[in-house]
């Protein structure tokens, strides 16, 4: 019986990279597996039909502005409203008409809160833009009742 003995040289430095290499590539494995593995999110709440008070979806009204347009978006699911905000909002308007943007999200915070828009307050300085804000809030929601697709 004749053995040959062989030597293996293994460089420190070597393994250490190669440990590190193989670390990395197992967590961007599980990362990619984290990232891409399909959420599980609970059924979705149905809404009867007598309850659904919208159809859902994006709504727009354009609000003329001095000589400027911008359009309020309201965002609604059947049951309820869940966001409103100004889209298209110039910088010149934005510059002319600074209460505009901080008086919407007061607004828009009230309405998304008790979903109606009723009992809305708003300081008496940035009366006009409140009742302008909310006419147009109205107008997209009216677009999306849903009497008004029936």
């Amino acid at each position: 019986m004749s053995s040959k003995t062989k030597i293996i040289v293994l460089h420190l430095k070597e393994l250490i990279y190669t440990g590190i290499f193989l670390i990395l590539g197992i967590l961007f494995i599980i990362l990619m597996i984290v990232m891409f593995m399909p959420t599980k999110q609970g059924p979705k709440p149905s809404v009867n039909e007598s309850e659904a008070l919208y159809v859902p979806g994006k709504y727009t009204t354009a609000l003329q502005i001095g000589s400027e347009t911008v359009d309020v978006e309201v965002v609604v699911d059947e049951a309820c409203i869940n966001s409103i905000r100004l889209v298209n909002l110039t910088e010149v308007v934005t510059t002319m008409y600074p209460l505009m943007e901080p008086c919407l999200d007061t607004i828009a915070e009230q309405i998304c809160e008790n979903q109606s828009l009723e009992n809305i307050t708003y300081p008496d300085e940035n009366k006009y833009t409140s009742q302008l804000l909310i006419r147009a809030i109205e107008a997209a929601l009216s677009q999306a009742a849903l009497s008004g697709t029936e």
